[in-house]
């Protein structure tokens, strides 16, 4: 693998083994998302199909060396948002400039753009990253975003956004 570095490759052969769950060295492609989130890159879920993902489980099973050229091809693909591509997204609904954000106009932002969201998955992301709405509907959008991309990352207090 002449793309990755040694380093590289101890990271992803890392990362890969936390999700052979059986110990068989093999991981379900329909886990391919989870160790590229594990390794700090954030594929669409049109990506993740691209580099070989399925939809369902049991289908498709890679071993590490099927997943070295999928990793590397993820750290040239650039089409990832980060935190502050996600941010810039936001500030076009800061109609003050003030940092905040109809709680509303969010919501509906990620139920209707991008890869769209089911009601379930936004209610789950409203009470697990939104803050409480002022009295006007408010909210700020930054600390909702910085708590969505450490979710994102598994949770971890202090977590610095991930960037592809």
């Amino acid at each position: 693998m002449s793309d990755l570095s040694k380093n590289d490759v101890d990271r992803a052969s890392f990362a890969f083994s936390i999700y052979d769950f059986d110990g068989s060295g093999k991981v379900d492609a329909f886990n391919l998302g989870d160790v590229l989130r594990a390794l700090n890159f954030n594929p669409t879920l049109a990506t993740i199909e691209k580099l070989g993902g399925t939809k369902k489980k049991g289908e498709k099973l890679l071993t590490v060396e099927e997943f070295l050229p999928i990793y590397a091809a993820a750290k040239k693909d650039k089409d990832q948002g980060g935190y502050e591509d996600f941010l810039e997204c936001l500030k076009l609904y800061d109609k003050n400039e003030n940092g905040m954000m109809l709680a509303a106009e969010l919501t509906h932002t990620l139920l209707a753009l991008g890869e769209k969201l089911e009601d379930k998955e936004v209610d789950e992301v409203v009470k697990d990253c939104m803050d409480q709405e002022d009295d006007d509907g408010m909210i700020q959008y930054a600390p909702f975003l910085q708590k969505m991309c450490e979710k994102a990352l598994g949770g971890e207090e202090g977590a610095a956004p991930a960037e592809g």
